[in-house]
């Protein structure tokens, strides 16, 4: 690809998604722009858009290759054989097409990943324009990261710029924040608060999940 921005690989995603439909999941490492190390639950904008989707989201640990071995291995394939060539586009699609068609892999019981291959059932329509929270408040994130609830401001996390995000009373007066099936962290009014999911555990008197 001639850059790894946002906007250009959403882009790639796109077309894949219009021609293979909707995965249930995308796995990915955890670099950008896939994932944003300190964004809420690793949300980067790419990653939001997918789970605005309805994909979930898989991540191998950082700093652990082994957990997506067989990509790992394909990477590496990928350099030991088109090293010494230029690796233009053309020598990506012949590899490409050997590796999906014509090279047995023990992983598939000695056949091609073209052979066990099937499109998604589910449709790529577009994206939503938001989210919608049918049982809960909703609240849109600003361009800065935050949503406003009883006249404060809490920040989220820029990379949910533009969508709404799901808040559910609970009985001692806090609310949970969701970002489609993602539980985000709890609001606190009384001491205008909001505690990611993903930092720190409820201390006492504060909810659980």
């Amino acid at each position: 690809m001639s850059d790894g921005r946002t906007d250009t690989v959403r882009a790639c995603f796109e077309r894949l998604f219009e021609l293979h439909g909707l995965p249930e999941a995308i796995r990915s490492d955890n670099g950008s722009p896939f994932a944003q190390v300190r964004g809420i639950l690793g949300l980067s904008r790419l990653s939001a858009w997918w789970v605005a989707l309805g994909i979930d989201l898989e991540r191998g640990r950082p700093g652990h290759p082994q957990d997506n071995g067989g990509h790992e291995r394909m990477h590496r394939d990928i350099r030991v054989e088109l090293e010494p060539s230029t690796a233009e586009q053309a020598a990506l699609d012949m590899w490409r097409q050997e590796f999906n068609c014509e090279r047995p892999h023990e992983a598939l019981g000695m056949r091609c990943p073209a052979q066990v291959y099937s499109r998604s059932e589910r449709q790529y329509e577009g994206s939503p324009e938001d989210l919608e929270y049918p049982a809960m408040a909703s609240r849109k994130v600003s361009q800065d990261g935050d949503i406003k609830w009883e006249a404060s401001d809490y920040f989220i996390g820029t990379s949910l710029a533009g969508w709404s995000v799901g808040l559910k009373a609970l009985a001692d007066g806090t609310f949970e924040v969701w970002f489609g099936r993602l539980l985000l962290g709890w609001i606190d009014p009384a001491t205008e608060s909001f505690g990611r999911a993903d930092i720190r555990p409820p201390e006492a008197g504060q909810p659980k999940p």
